[in-house]
């Protein structure tokens, strides 16, 4: 299992949010792009960069902070918010982004998805699949900064991305994100099971080694840690030690 290093970019500066609210906003000193280099020194081969201006203000933000990041980081990236068009996703392929990560168009949109995946290549897109549990503990995807639910369940629209194609997706349980309260394995331990050959990427709730662990014993493909991280809960040589075979 890989560990892949989360920076969420706000206006040129490292933060995190809780429950992706923009009102709970936390900055950290770090600047991006020696904090980028600072993972590689550790051994992360992968980054994960989410640009929140994008994500929030569309077109009208201002990614150069982003396209910089991108630019100057030795590993391979994957980036996402704000992707809302091909022209968005081909700017970031452009800028150095080795895959681009889409979310509420995978929903809202799933055709545009779908045609994206034969485009530009099922290996260079990742489906973002922000998810909540309902009453009866079915995850049902959330759309639009978390604000409305996708007519599909998480099981729906996982089997029409994956027939098409799908490779990567990344699966995010917003109760647990930025949280530190540890990352739902049943619910990754499920969608492993019920697709195979689907690279899992579990994102949120990670606070401790041993959810590293556990992670990588169901089968996931790549674990996304933030403030884990950011915080000192542990570094990414320890982690990936953990994480060793």
């Amino acid at each position: 299992m890989q560990l892949i290093p989360a920076i969420d970019l706000l206006y040129g500066r490292c933060v995190r949010l809780l429950h992706g609210d923009f009102n709970e906003v936390t900055s950290y000193d770090q600047e991006p792009a020696k904090l980028a280099e600072h993972y590689h020194q550790q051994g992360a081969d992968w980054l994960h960069v989410v640009d929140l201006a994008a994500s929030r203000d569309g077109e009208s933000a201002d990614t150069s902070s982003l396209f910089k990041l991108l630019q100057s980081a030795k590993q391979s990236v994957q980036t996402g918010g704000g992707v809302r068009s091909g022209r968005d996703v081909q700017l970031r392929l452009e800028h150095g982004a080795a895959r681009v990560v889409v979310g509420s168009i995978c929903a809202t949109d799933t055709d545009s998805f779908l045609r994206w995946l034969d485009e530009f290549g099922r290996d260079k897109l990742v489906a973002a699949l922000d998810v909540r549990l309902d009453q009866q503990g079915v995850p049902r995807p959330r759309i639009l900064g978390w604000t409305d639910e996708s007519k599909l369940d998480l099981w729906d629209l996982l089997n029409i991305l994956v027939d098409a194609g799908l490779q990567h997706a990344l699966i995010t349980d917003i109760g647990r994100d930025g949280a530190m309260s540890g990352p739902n394995v049943e619910l990754y331990n499920t969608i492993v099971q019920r697709y195979p050959n689907l690279q899992i990427q579990a994102s949120g709730g990670v606070s401790r080694l041993s959810d590293l662990t556990e992670l990588a014993g169901i089968g996931a493909s790549a674990a996304i840690v933030g403030k884990a991280l950011l915080d000192g809960a542990f570094t990414v040589g320890q982690a990936v030690k953990a994480m060793a075979p």
